[in-house]
Formats: structure tokens, sequence, C-alpha cells
């Protein structure tokens, strides 16, 4: 008998060894997997922009978009991926009440090199983190590519290399450490919750946007003299069309990675997949909620423009205006808000035009006004349910709790945006000269054309 029972404990012994092995590695099969679909963002940004500015633009906005993506990964890494672990009860640098930040933790993390090594490298003790820190470097990188849009056909190209990784690798990696971690104080003691990143990823990267816009100023000719703005066709709708439904495609990756799967590198995460938080998330509510945003945004911008840009920019509202919420909200409820997103996305890029402010394609209203709106949104329709799980004391999800993190968020990106901009406008440093924009920074910036028969030189909507 004893026999028997030994035996049998060895079988469980062997069978719980096994399904450790298949879980830590189902763990790091999903998270890698996210890389390559967010990289699809990246590839949507480039169609996307390359194609909304004119012929004689073409490449240098593409240049643009590619440093971008190259500045992420490296800036992240040396010192991004140490903000988030290192700031979350904010500038103290102690640990929180989790125990799973500070200075020691964040050392121990970010960086990859001996004790350490046990986060970081192919190491039997954790096969996630690497791929983990991944997901998140494209989290920043995404963050440099909403701005990206915003300030084409007149940035420097070393200017807005700067820019990208004050936000990419600092600006957001703060309102992530405050408002999407189990340490946040945001979270612990406001109750803000944005599971898919609408306020801490895309309003932050919008509102950094609008503080660069604002000292960049218009591209020459889109306004007159009476405040009256023109219209500043880029060369290929088609093609910027194709580009939005690409970053579409990579939001699939974008919002996998929010999620937090069992595996044993994530002892913490329990039996069930859950939020960055801790609470509930499911696959499931994902397929029903991003299929359902998505199409709300498209007809809600449908009925108002008719316009294919407008119609596909209200697709990625429709997720955004959602993604706080999308692991609370039941899928009808989902539609109606993306539907609501779609309805005043035209209306809010209308009214920062009317001020003068020149966003080449709506990155401030898309990412930044509707990222804030779907903050918003959740507080209106899911308070009293739990921010962050298992943590006793701390607030349930509020509409006061969403409205804090929301003007938290809003000038953790403005500010830095603004200054940084500022600093460089008066080092000479942020804005092409005359000429070049003139002429086409194509024609003057990049060694190679766009379209090897010549580059139009479409001249500019005379004042």
């Amino acid at each position: 008998m004893e026999e028997q029972i030994a035996e049998l404990a060895a079988q469980v012994a062997a069978l719980q060894g096994s399904a450790g092995v298949t879980n830590t590695m189902f763990a790091e099969t999903f998270y890698y997997l996210t890389i390559p679909l967010m990289i699809i963002i990246h590839a949507g940004f480039l169609a996307y922009e390359m194609g909304a500015s004119r012929m004689k633009n073409v490449l240098s906005s593409g240049v643009k978009n590619i440093l971008a993506f190259a500045f992420m990964i490296p800036t992240f890494y040396f010192f991004g991926w140490w903000v988030y672990w290192g700031f979350p009860t904010g500038f103290t640098l102690s640990e929180g009440p989790a125990g799973i930040s500070g200075a020691a933790y964040a050392s121990a993390i970010a960086w990859g090199w001996g004790e350490s090594a046990q986060y970081m490298g192919p190491n039997i003790a954790d096969q996630a983190s690497g791929v983990f820190f991944g997901a998140f470097a494209l989290f920043a990188a995404t963050t440099a590519s909403i701005m990206s849009g915003a300030v084409i056909e007149r940035i420097q190209t070393v200017g807005f290399v700067i820019l990208a990784i004050v936000l990419g690798s600092f600006a957001w990696v703060l309102a992530a450490a405050w408002g999407w971690h189990a340490d946040g104080w945001l979270v612990t003691e406001w109750g803000v919750h944005d599971f898919g990143a609408a306020g801490l990823v895309h309003a932050v990267a919008g509102f950094f946007a609008l503080g660069v816009l604002i000292n960049l100023g218009p591209r020459i000719g889109k306004f007159n003299a009476d405040g009256s703005a023109n219209e500043i066709a880029g060369h290929n709708m088609p093609l910027t069309v194709v580009g939005l439904m690409l970053i579409i495609v990579g939001f699939w990756g974008f919002l996998m990675a929010c999620v937090i799967v069992p595996g044993e590198a994530w002892s913490w995460s329990g039996a069930n997949p859950t939020t960055i938080y801790g609470t509930p998330i499911t696959l499931s509510a994902l397929g029903f909620n991003i299929l359902m945003a998505v199409a709300g945004g498209i007809i809600g911008a449908w009925i108002i423009t008719k316009d294919p840009f407008w119609m596909m920019s209200g697709a990625l509202a429709g997720i955004i205006s959602t993604a706080s919420g999308l692991d609370l909200y039941y899928p009808a409820l989902t539609f109606i808000i993306a539907f609501s997103a779609g309805l005043i996305l035209k209306t809010c890029a209308n009214f920062l035009e009317k001020r003068g402010i020149d966003d080449a394609v709506g990155a401030v209203t898309v990412h930044g006004t509707i990222g804030l709106y779907g903050m918003i949104m959740l507080g209106v329709f899911a308070s009293g349910f739990p921010a962050l799980s298992g943590e006793a004391g701390v607030p349930t999800i509020s509409l006061v709790g969403q409205i804090v993190g929301s003007i938290v968020f809003f000038l953790v990106g403005f500010v830095p945006g603004y200054v940084v901009s500022l600093i460089l406008k008066g080092m000479g440093m942020l804005r092409v000269p005359e000429g070049a924009e003139l002429a086409g920074m194509d024609t003057v910036k990049v060694p190679a054309q766009g379209y090897p028969e010549g580059i139009p030189n479409s001249p500019a909507p005379a004042e």
C-alpha cells in the first residue's frame, strides 16, 4: 500500500512539473507573439503617415517612423523599464504595498546582468520576463509613433528623435508606473483603472503631441490670414486607409499584452488570466469587445463624415474609447461607447483646428481627447467595481478617481511635450527652415526619392 501511495505521489509530482513547464512555455509564447503583432502597428503608422504626406515629404515621414521604433528599444531598456518598476509610489523610489516596486526591485528586474539575470535572460527560473519586456518596449514605441503623425512635414529629424525618447522612455512610463502597476499610487489611492491603456498610452502620447504642436506651429499654407484653415491633402489616401487598418490588426497584439497569463514566471497571477491589476479578464471578453469597438467607431464616424479617413480613424477611436474597460464592459455597452466616440471625433478635431493647431492626422483628437473620454466613460459605467485585486483598503473604480487619473495623464503628456519642444525651438532644433519645407523635406533631408521619376513639388495652398 505504501509503495502504491509513493508511486501515485511521484506521478502527481511529475504531472505538476509537466503542467508547470507547459504554463511557463505558454506565457512565454503568448508575450512573444504580441511583439510581431504590435510591430504591425508600426507598419500601419508607416503607411498611414507616408500616405498622409505630400509626395515631396513621403520618405522623411517614413524615416521618422523607422527611427522612432529603433530608438525606443535601447532607451526603454536602459532607463524606461527601470522607471516603470522604480517609480510606482511616486518619486520616493520606495517599495509599494505589493512589494514589486522601488529602487532595489527596479535595479534587479530591469538590468539583465549579474544576479538580475534570473529576471531577463534565458534562465529556467524565469522564461517570461524578457518577452514581457519586449511587449512593454512596443508600448513605448507606439507612443512615439502616435506623436509622429501629428508633426509630419515640418519637424527636424534629430529634434523629433529627442522628443520620441522623452515620450516613449520616460513620460508614458511614468504614467504607467503610477496608473498601470499594482503598486501605482493612482491605483492604490484613487482606484484608477485603465486596462487597455486609453489614458496612460494614448492620452499621454496625444497630449504630448499637443505640447509639441504649440511650439512647432502649423505647416506653411495651412491657415489663412483670417484664421480659416486650408485642407492639405496627403498624396495617397488608399495607403493611409490601409495603414489605419494595419494598426487595427496590431491592436490585437497590444491588448493581448495587457493580459497577465498564468505561468511559473508569474507566481502572483494565480491560475487564471488577469489584468495588470490582478482583476479577472478573459480572451473571450477581448474577442467580443474589440470587434464591437471597431465596428461602433466606424459606424459613428461614417454617419457624421462619410470620409474613409475619418471612418478608419473612428475604428481607432472606438477601440481607444473602450480600452480602459474592455475587461468589464458587455459587448453592447462597448458598441455604444465606441459609436459615441465615432460621432464626436471630427467635431473634436475641428475644435483644435479652429484654434490654430495643425495636427496633420488628427492624433491629438484620436488618441488624446478620445483616450480621456474613454477614461471618464469607465468612471461612469463601472463605478464600484474593484480597481485592484486582493488589496484591502484600495478604492473601487469611481468617476472621481478616473477624472483624477485623466488630469494626471494629461499633465504627464502635455507638460514634458511643451517644455522639451520649447527648449528645442530655442536651440533651433525643432523646425526645418522655411526653404526646406517649401522645397520638400525629401529633396533636402533624405538621400533617396520615394518616386524616382521625380518628386512633384506640390505647392502649399495660397494664403
